[in-house]
């Protein structure tokens, strides 16, 4: 068998800030650090933290009064910010900045008198973060039924931005029907769109024409990961989200497919070598890693983390 790495995959920068905001105040509290909610979704960079120190809460209620709090890459509804402050803990805000994007444009609509529509998953952290940093009605939605469906109060004044794991392909059919029945709809530029999400499904798109079995290293509850393994059933290719090395099958590979491995933008690289390296006793031969978009982008950290 042989074995095509996508490119890029795995982490994107928005995760490896908030891994590194996490590992900074592990370095310089002596304290508990507590971290609101998964800090990215992936099991082992969650159960690596807490190794580390880290203490993982659900609520806040579960935090004590004055520790330090973490906010998850997700990001969080205005009451919970007001909450912490409340409970006077010292906030060390993890969001990723198209996230914190995302958040600045709903409220700008919601403050120039827009209905505002969210594209993505209702329940998903980062759009009930979302929803709850927007006064007013908003409205989630991620089918083109939904759509149909939709009852606002004044066609006129509607707007939308979409979840960050989502991408251009995701939203384009939902988009198209919105401004049909909305023509003066305002929304974000495409360019607007998590750059890693699309990165990521772009590779499996041009990998699919290669391979025959995809793997998609990433947490099942990973809304990218999931992402990246419906794009390779899309163009034909069996596909398979596991979270790690336990998770193969080897009747996967009975007839010796050329096989391709992404990952999602939470996943370490570590659990792509454990793939690897499992893979090579089901009769791997060559592993090669697929010309792919080169990513530079970063993202600065809180100042009070930089000593």
């Amino acid at each position: 068998m042989n074995i095509i790495l996508a490119q890029p995959r795995g982490f994107c920068a928005g995760v490896v800030r908030a891994i590194d905001i996490v590992e900074r105040a592990l370095a310089i509290y002596t304290h508990p650090i507590y971290v609101l909610h998964e800090i990215v979704h992936n099991r082992y960079v969650v159960e690596d933290l807490k190794k580390r120190g880290a203490v993982f809460v659900e609520t806040l209620d579960k935090v004590p009064l004055n520790a330090v709090c973490i906010f998850s890459a997700h990001g969080v509804a205005t009451t919970v910010v007001d909450n912490a402050k409340q409970r006077q803990l010292q906030i060390i805000d993890a969001t990723c900045p198209l996230v914190t994007k995302v958040h600045t444009q709903a409220q700008r609509y919601a403050q120039q008198g827009f209905e505002v529509i969210i594209i993505g998953h209702a329940g998903h952290p980062e759009v009930e973060g979302t929803r709850g940093s927007v006064e007013g009605v908003v409205h989630v939605l991620c089918r083109p039924q939904e759509v149909k469906a939709l009852e606002v109060k004044n066609p006129e004044r509607v707007a939308y931005v979409t979840q960050t794991t989502l991408s251009i392909d995701d939203t384009h059919e939902v988009i198209e029907l919105l401004t049909q029945r909305f023509p003066q709809i305002q929304g974000p530029a495409i360019s607007d769109i998590c750059y890693a999400t699309q990165n990521r499904q772009n590779a499996v798109r041009t990998l699919a024409s290669e391979i025959n079995v995809l793997l998609v290293v990433g947490a099942y509850n990973s809304s990218n990961s999931n992402r990246l393994r419906e794009v390779g059933t899309q163009t034909g290719v069996n596909s398979y989200l596991i979270e790690n090395a336990d998770d193969l099958k080897q009747k996967w590979f009975s007839n010796n497919p050329i096989m391709g491995i992404t990952a999602g933008a939470s996943t370490p690289e570590i659990l792509v070598e454990e793939v690897l390296q499992r893979l090579r006793g089901f009769g791997v031969e060559n592993v090669k890693t697929m010309p792919g978009k080169a990513e530079k982008t970063t993202f600065s950290i809180p100042a009070n983390l930089l000593k």
